[in-house]
C-alpha cells in the first residue's frame, strides 16, 4: 500500500511538471517525421498480464529491422536520437504508473517474446509490477553505446546484457523498500541530466556505493525451479515500425505496425 501511494504521488508530480516538455517533444516529432507522436506496445506486466506501454515515437514508420532496437539503429529519427539519449521518450510511462500497470521502481517491462524466452526468471520478476527504473537500468544507461561497440549486438544482448539485468533485478527485489526506491528515482533523474553523473552511478561507482553495489556484485546463481513454459507467441508484438507476428522460432525480424495513436 505504501509503495503504491509513493508511485501515484511521484508519477502525478513528475507528469504534471513534464507536460511542457512533452508538448515541445510532440511538436519536434511532428516536424521531424511523419506519423503519430505516441505509440503503444504490448509488454508483459505483473503476473504475466499484458498491458499497453506508452512511449514517444522515435522511429520512422517505414522499413523493416530487428525486433529489438540494438545500437545505432538507422530507423531512429534525428529527434528520436535526442529523445532516447535523455530518456524523454519514456516519460509517457508515468501514465502507466498512474494506471497501475507499472511502478516507479521495478524490473523493466519487456516484450512478451523475451518474457517467455526467459520465463524461468520472469516468473519471479513479474511477481511485482515492472518499473520505470531499477539498478539494472542505471548500470546499462549507456546500453546503446555498448551494443554499438560489439560485433554481434543481438547475441550480446541475449547472452550478456539480458542475463545480467535479470540477476541484478532479482537481487534488488530481495531488499527493495520505499527508501531504496526513492534513492533510485533520484539517482536515475540525476544520471539523465548529467553524463558525468551517469558514469558515476554506473558500474564504475557501484563498488563504492552500497545502494548500487548490487550492480557489480558477484553473479548470483539462478536455478530453474520448474520447466520453462512451452508457449509460443501468436499475437502481434507491436513496435514503432510495422509489425509481423513474432514467434520464438523467428525472433529477430519485424515489419511495420499501424497500431498506434496520435495526439
Amino acid at each position: 500500500m505504501l509503495k503504491r501511494a509513493f508511485d501515484i504521488l511521484c508519477a502525478a508530480i513528475l507528469l504534471t511538471l513534464s507536460l511542457p516538455l512533452l508538448a515541445v517533444a510532440a511538436f519536434l516529432i511532428k516536424l521531424d517525421s511523419e506519423g503519430p507522436v505516441i505509440f503503444h506496445q504490448h509488454r508483459m506486466g505483473r503476473r504475466f498480464m499484458r498491458f499497453r506501454l506508452f512511449k514517444l515515437r522515435t522511429m520512422n514508420l517505414h522499413g523493416e529491422g530487428p525486433a529489438y532496437t540494438l545500437g545505432a539503429d538507422p530507423r531512429i529519427t534525428r529527434v528520436g536520437r535526442w529523445l532516447r539519449r535523455y530518456k524523454i521518450d519514456e516519460v509517457p510511462q508515468l501514465w502507466n504508473v498512474m494506471r497501475g500497470d507499472m511502478s516507479m521502481v521495478g524490473p523493466r517491462p519487456v516484450i512478451p517474446e523475451l518474457a517467455f524466452e526467459f520465463d524461468w526468471a520472469y516468473a519471479r520478476l513479474l511477481a511485482v509490477r515492472p518499473g520505470l527504473t531499477d539498478p539494472a537500468s542505471l548500470k546499462y544507461s549507456n546500453e546503446t553505446e555498448i551494443l554499438a561497440a560489439v560485433p554481434d549486438a543481438y547475441r550480446h544482448f541475449k547472452r550478456v546484457i539480458t542475463p545480467d539485468k535479470i540477476r541484478i533485478s532479482l537481487a534488488y527485489l530481495q531488499h527493495a523498500g520505499v527508501w531504496t526506491d526513492f534513492a533510485l528515482v533520484v539517482k536515475t533523474a540525476l544520471a539523465l541530466v548529467s553524463p558525468a553523473l551517469r558514469q558515476r552511478f554506473g558500474p564504475a561507482a557501484a563498488r563504492h556505493d552500497p545502494a548500487l553495489r548490487i550492480s557489480v556484485a558477484p553473479q548470483i546463481v539462478i536455478r530453474r525451479e520448474a520447466e520453462p513454459l512451452r508457449r509460443r507467441i501468436t499475437t502481434p508484438v507491436k513496435c514503432e515500425v510495422p509489425v509481423r507476428v513474432i514467434q520464438r522460432s523467428k525472433p529477430n525480424r519485424v515489419a511495420s505496425d499501424r497500431d498506434s495513436w496520435t495526439i
